[in-house]
């Protein structure tokens, strides 16, 4: 099968289109996936330029996020069958091969099925970016109907479904944005309340837009000072959630006056510490994002595909920083 090989850590270069044999025939409880398009998340560059959490295993192939057609099934697989159509967020860390690849092997209980209403490409995008925003705002901030959310960069990957999960939790947004053409994607999402970061302090944005007091939670998908800027803008006794380690330098102060509770969400934890109940439990919530998506209530929004050998065009585009919601590789006919 074609997949493209990361033959070292380095710039995007090092991702190189190649021949390499199939996968092994699925296991018992595994299904043999025809991959049709794959996602491309920050934290594919992030292991590409920096190496992989297995650096003696490389080449190696990145992409959590598949969607694609089962092909075979091992002989205790239940839930699905050969012509089924499935999304997930699985390998791509450089352990278990990824999905930049025509064919991968995944356990079923790690697989939900895609939803029937939208593309392999939107489905490709959805998985990483979804679980990401669902255990941020519903797990870690406790998000609860008639609250008041504050989401950095909106028009993101994991913003904008982070707004859509908010709002169907009866929710009120307020995000922020650098672009009118951003403003507009996300009032069509849903959001409250729009504050351009680059001309307006968002701090005060939000304090005038909260009576002085504050959001309930406040999401950070831009990690640096942005996390440290965020405290004066959250509730007394209120949560902030992050998805970067916060930097050496952040000021705590203004945190323990407000008695804030921080939250670290990183949604790659049940890979790297194979824990198999949670990673069954990303699959539970792609299973119900599904039925929202086939409902009409939430959006996957693709800004750009690309055809699978220009994997490392994809990652110069992610990388420059200026992507309005989520990218794609098509890999094959549907």
């Amino acid at each position: 099968m074609k997949a493209v090989l990361m033959t070292a850590a380095g710039n995007p270069e090092v991702l190189q289109i190649q021949e390499v044999p199939n996968p092994a025939v699925p296991g018992n409880t595994e299904l043999l996936v025809r991959l049709v398009a794959a996602g491309i998340n920050p934290i594919d560059t992030k292991l590409r330029s920096r190496g992989t959490f297995y650096p003696d295993r490389l080449p190696t192939i990145l992409g959590c996020d598949g969607a694609g057609i089962v092909e075979s099934v091992g002989d205790s697989v239940q839930r699905f069958r050969p012509g089924d159509e499935v999304y997930f967020c699985y390998g791509g860390l450089g352990a278990h091969q990824g999905n930049y690849a025509e064919y991968t092997v995944v356990d079923e209980r790690f697989v939900a099925r895609k939803p029937a209403s939208i593309s392999f490409a939107e489905a490709a995008a959805a998985p990483l970016v979804l679980i990401t925003a669902w255990e941020a705002l519903y797990e870690r901030g406790r998000l609860e109907p008639g609250e008041r959310v504050l989401i950095h960069a909106g028009a993101g990957g994991v913003g904008h479904v982070a707004i859509q999960l908010a709002k169907l939790k009866g929710a009120t947004v307020a995000t922020t944005v650098g672009s009118e053409e951003k403003a507009n994607f996300v009032k069509e999402l849903g959001a409250d309340h729009v504050i351009f970061y680059k001309q307006t302090d968002f701090v005060q944005a939000v304090l005038d837009w909260t009576g002085g007091e504050g959001v309930d939670l406040a999401f950070d998908t831009v990690g640096g000072e942005t996390f440290h800027k965020s405290f004066p803008a959250v509730r007394v006794y209120g949560d902030i959630v992050t998805i970067l380690e916060p930097d050496a330098n952040t000021v705590w102060k203004t945190a323990r006056q407000r008695n804030l509770r921080i939250s670290l969400e990183l949604m790659l934890t049940p890979a790297l510490l194979k824990l198999e109940e949670s990673l069954q439990h990303h699959a539970e919530i792609l299973e119900q994002s599904a039925t929202w998506i086939d409902q009409g209530k939430l959006k996957i929004h693709v800004s750009h595909k690309f055809p699978l050998q220009e994997a490392a065009k994809a990652h110069q585009l992610i990388e420059s920083g200026s992507v309005t919601a989520k990218i794609v590789l098509l890999i094959s006919d549907e």
